[in-house]
Order: C-alpha cells, then sequence, then structure tokens
C-alpha cells in the first residue's frame, strides 16, 4: 500500500505538487492521470525518495523509502526506461540490481522470460529499442518478486502485442493482491487497465473514484435515435415527458433517457426506428470534462503548412541494428 498525506514540493515559486492525499490499495490497478504538468512524475519520485517533499509525507507499507531494507524487494517501479548503462548486457544490469538487493541471481532468469527478453539477455542494452527498453525496466520492476509495483508510461514504445501483455500483467499482479500504480496519457489503454483512478491537476487532487464513477460523473450519456418518422417520433416522445434535441442529419438525442422506455414507446405508436443506441462518454471525454481548467500548456489545432513533417520516432519491439 503507498500512503500519501499532505504531500508537497515546491520549485522555488512554482508549486509541483499541492497538499496531496490518498492511498494506493492493493488488489486493484490504480490509474494516475492528469495533464502534462500536473505533478505526476513528481509525485512517483518522491514516492521513491529521488525528490523530497517540501511538506507533508508519503510511505510505503508503513515506511518511507529509505527506510527499507533492501527497497526492490518492497517496490517495484518503471520510471526512466533507458536508466541503465548501455555498455552493459541485460543480463548484468540485472544482475547488479539483484545483487545490491538481495535477490537470488535465479531471479535475473525468471524476469528475463516473462519480459521475453532471454534471447537477448546476453546483447549489450545500448543496442535495444524503445519496446526492448520497456521490457528491461519492467523486468528490473518485478526483479524482487515485489508486493508493491509503480510503472509511469510502461507502454511506451511497445508494439500491439507488448501493449496486450503489460495490460494482462498488470492485472494479474492485481489479482495477486499486489499493489498496481500505473500513469498512462494513453485513455483507452487505462480504460481497458484500471479500476479505480486517482486524477490530479496543477499538482491538486481533482478526483480518487472508481472507473465507473468517474466516467458517471463526469460525462454526458445519451441515447441517439433516428427515425424516417422523425417529427412523429418527437411528438411522441415530447407527450412522454422525454426531451429530444435534433443534432442534424436526423439524429435524435435524449439526455439521460433508457433505449428501453423509448423503444418501446416507438413500438406501442408503430413508429419504425433505424437506430437507437444509448452513448456513454469514454475515459477520454470524461478527463477533459475534468481537467479543462487544469490544463498549462495548451496546442493550436491548426497546422501551418510549412511546418516540416515531424520526425518519426523509433518503437516498437524489435532489435534494433548497426
Amino acid at each position: 500500500m503507498i500512503e500519501l498525506e499532505g504531500l508537497t514540493k515546491r520549485y522555488g515559486e512554482k508549486v509541483a505538487v499541492n497538499n496531496l492525499s490518498f492511498t494506493v490499495r492493493p488488489g486493484i490497478v490504480t490509474g494516475f492521470l492528469g495533464p502534462n504538468g500536473a505533478g505526476k512524475s513528481t509525485t512517483m519520485r518522491m514516492i521513491l525518495g529521488l525528490d523530497h517533499p517540501t511538506a507533508g509525507d508519503v510511505r510505503i507499507d508503513g515506511k518511507h523509502y529509505q527506510q527499507l531494507k533492501d527497497p526492490l524487494t518492497y517496490i517495484g517501479a518503471l520510471l526512466e526506461a533507458k536508466a541503465w548503462h548501455g555498455g552493459r548486457t541485460a543480463y548484468n544490469h540485472l544482475l547488479c540490481l539483484a545483487h545490491s538487493n538481495g535477490i537470488p541471481r535465479s531471479r535475473v532468469r525468471d524476469v528475463l522470460e516473462t519480459v521475453g527478453l532471454t534471447a537477448v539477455a546476453r546483447k549489450k542494452t545500448k543496442g535495444f529499442s524503445m519496446g526492448m527498453g520497456q521490457r528491461l525496466g519492467i523486468a528490473a520492476a518485478l526483479l524482487g518478486d515485489p508486493r508493491i509495483l509503480m510503472f509511469d508510461e510502461p507502454v511506451n514504445g511497445l508494439d500491439p502485442e507488448g501493449i496486450h501483455w503489460i495490460r494482462t500483467l498488470m492485472k494479474s499482479l492485481a489479482a495477486q493482491g499486489r499493489t498496481v500504480f500505473v500513469s498512462s496519457h494513453l485513455m483507452s489503454e487505462m480504460a481497458l487497465t484500471a479500476e479505480h483512478l486517482v486524477v490530479i491537476g496543477q499538482g491538486r487532487l481533482l478526483a480518487d473514484t472508481s472507473m465507473a464513477d468517474f466516467i458517471d460523473r463526469n460525462s454526458r450519456s445519451y441515447v441517439r435515435v433516428r427515425s424516417p418518422q422523425r417529427e412523429r417520433l418527437l411528438d411522441v416522445l415530447h407527450q412522454a415527458g422525454v426531451v429530444a434535441v435534433e443534432s442534424g442529419d436526423g439524429v435524435l438525442e435524449v439526455d439521460g433517457g433508457k433505449a428501453e422506455q423509448i423503444g418501446e414507446l416507438a413500438a406501442r405508436h408503430r413508429i419504425t426506428l433505424h437506430e437507437l443506441s444509448p452513448q456513454q462518454a469514454s475515459l477520454e471525454e470524461a478527463f477533459m470534462q475534468l481537467t479543462a481548467e487544469s490544463v498549462e500548456y495548451h496546442a493550436h489545432s491548426e497546422t501551418s503548412p510549412a511546418s516540416p513533417e515531424p520526425a518519426r520516432q523509433q518503437g516498437g519491439d524489435g532489435w534494433k541494428r548497426g
């Protein structure tokens, strides 16, 4: 379990983290969300003792990180995928970590197999692609078989198979009763992985709730209806006290309505429906709604035709040669 109480971090006049209090509990995957500059990375660094809080407290199973003997056996973390020496092999990188935390050598082989790097275990890490670096970072987090795991952007550089693998891994770790805390900008992945959410903006806590409750509270749900007898349907809905609004292309939207009620009304009055579909906002829409006032960096949607095409970033799990 990770417990934060009044955690605050200042850099001069800048308040990066502002009086954060929440608990990350075992047995579920907890997602950590916030716009760029919200203070997520700073918070994770303070959990690991890499940054010292200006005020407040953070404990790992009741202890400060500095009090943990062989900390990798308590908490494993992926904060920076390339936190290794490029001249070392993947095997030797993990072996050094194992020796420093009293972890048996056999565990190195186990985690290399778990993350799918056995075939390149004796390769120097300077030749690893981004995806392979992510896998090695995850192997390091798993090395001590810890009860608590913390991942910052774990799917960066992974191909679709790798993304599915890490999603399944995090869920299985939580199912074993471990504490899993994960930060990501990929809302679609977070929606498939996390059961609970902690959301911050400008260093402050905005939400600490279940995934389902977060979406319900911060989104609009409605029923989308299309009918060739639109005007008659509008009259029937109005008589039943159901408010429908036109959204273009002959589509009606009923806020807070139930598809069953609308379908039964249409059937009773022999009205043909071409579409009757409940619409639930996505996690991304709910997140954007909640954090709209907390976004520090705003981009313009217009793209200058004179702007050069951005460089393509190498990713994937393949071996980078040369």
